[in-house]
């Protein structure tokens, strides 16, 4: 274990090491990747780090985490509260999905960005206009994993059930939830990055004039990249840091499971 820890922060070092090195020897104009040199791409690390303090200090950090977390939350919220009953309803019910089906097939290959003008034109730039962009990404991989773990319930298990005189009711939520109810929570976690990605894409392209994906572009539209740089790693290390929490949440909820 404790082999494993020293490899990935040796991992890590390395990885700032070449960038440091990259950013100061300018390695990327000597070698024709880039054309300008007075662009000194990528900045230097301690450029980064003076930018990330300097709007941590200000609070606009702070206040650009904490919208883009709400438009997470809306979007998320939403797709959890439709993909998860609509799912089962479709792995349940035969007759559903074959009504349902058709739409959500012609809807599901839509770009979640292809939503944008619609969003605009119905919400204007608000929360709500980035949380359905959010939605509309987060809300398929929880719909299509449900879906698959209710399929995917043993049918011995079903037939058991309804030998021993449980209800369909009963056999929904006594036997088919429960199996099924790890890929839910698989597909929630899908839809926890899917979503995070489309914060940052909504907020980019209009959607909203506040968040860490808005304010990408605006330092770069005044070539200001040790802020575009701080960003960045901030929407990973938070993307990250979900992720983890996530996974631990996932497992101390589904512990019956080593018991299996």
């Amino acid at each position: 274990m404790k082999r494993l820890k020293f490899e990935r922060i040796l991992g890590v070092g390395l990885f700032l090491f070449v960038w440091e090195i990259t950013a100061r020897s300018k390695i990327l104009f000597f070698l024709g990747i880039i054309k300008m040199e007075a662009l000194a791409f990528p900045p230097t690390i301690p450029s980064v780090i003076w930018a990330f303090y300097q709007d941590i200090m200000s609070g606009t950090m702070i206040l650009s985490i904490g919208y883009s977390i709400i438009h997470l939350l809306i979007g998320l919220v939403l797709a959890v509260l439709l993909g998860v009953p609509l799912g089962v309803l479709t792995g349940w019910s035969r007759r559903a999905e074959y009504i349902i089906d058709p739409i959500i097939q012609v809807m599901r290959p839509i770009p979640p960005l292809a939503w944008i003008p619609i969003a605009i034109m119905m919400l204007g730039l608000t929360h709500q206009a980035a949380g359905f962009i959010i939605f509309i990404g987060a809300f398929f991989p929880v719909l299509v994993n449900t879906y698959s773990g209710v399929r995917s319930t043993d049918p011995r298990l079903v037939e058991m059930a309804k030998t021993l005189g449980a209800t369909e009711m009963q056999v929904l939520t006594k036997v088919v939830l429960p199996y099924s109810t790890p890929m839910m929570t698989a597909g929630i976690r899908i839809s926890l990055g899917v979503g995070w990605m489309c914060v940052v894409a909504a907020e980019m392209f209009g959607v909203s004039t506040y968040g860490l994906g808005y304010k990408i572009p605006y330092y770069s539209n005044i070539l200001m990249y040790n802020y575009v740089f701080a960003y960045m790693l901030t929407l990973g290390l938070i993307g990250y840091i979900m992720d983890t929490m996530f996974k631990r949440l996932e497992s101390w909820k589904l512990r019956w499971r080593e018991t299996i």
